[in-house]
């Protein structure tokens, strides 16, 4: 399956709270483990399943990130959603630092650098 992200998505992991209305209106609330995120969108673990194209509140200690679900799937250990951010709200590093950050393409980078290093 061809990757159609437009940005990279770095890997982290940490705790935060997801708003939604179910489909009868209702707020709901719940604690996600957030998987990845780039500028414009994340995805996310957690025990509920929210339909597609539902709106969700990502709660973070300095703000929020507003966004709509654009794939919810069951995987053996709960939920994994995908969240496109609105396009008023785009992610950075100094408004959230997930606990465990992790850039693939420079773990890549530095592999690459050990297998080409001369050897002396």
């Amino acid at each position: 399956m061809r990757d159609r992200r437009n940005e990279a998505r770095l890997l982290c992991a940490d705790l935060v709270q997801m708003e939604w209305h179910d489909p009868f209106g209702k707020l709901r609330r719940s604690d996600a483990n957030l998987e990845d995120i780039s500028a414009s969108g994340a995805c996310l673990q957690l025990e509920h399943e929210i339909p597609l194209f539902t709106d969700v509140r990502l709660l973070l200690p300095k703000g929020e990130l507003k966004g709509i679900v654009r794939y919810c799937v069951f995987r053996d250990i709960g939920y994994f959603l995908g969240v496109e951010f609105a396009p008023d709200t785009r992610w950075t590093p100094r408004m959230f630092r997930p606990m465990h950050l992790l850039d693939p393409r420079r773990l890549v980078h530095r592999v690459i650098e050990r297998v080409t290093r001369p050897t002396t």
